[in-house]
């Protein structure tokens, strides 16, 4: 079994670029492999394995469901 762990944090305030505070992350093995993202310059993103590729920011509800879509297609692979 490998280890996996969830992170969530919040930021102070939300970056230049970004509507919110909230960086979510996988991580396996000592690995992240997903992380949702808001960083000054780049807005919101996130990375899934290797990529690096936009994300939308609408609500903290979406932003949860979207994060767990992708955990759900990375745990397919």
């Amino acid at each position: 079994m490998r280890l996996r762990q969830l992170r969530v944090v919040r930021v102070p305030t939300a970056v230049r670029g970004s509507a919110h505070s909230f960086k979510l992350s996988l991580v396996v093995e000592q690995v992240c492999v997903l992380r949702f993202d808001n960083e000054a310059g780049k807005g919101d993103h996130y990375h899934a394995g290797g990529d690096e590729l936009p994300y939308r920011f609408t609500t903290v509800a979406a932003l949860l469901n979207d994060f767990w879509q992708q955990v759900d297609q990375w745990r397919q692979t």
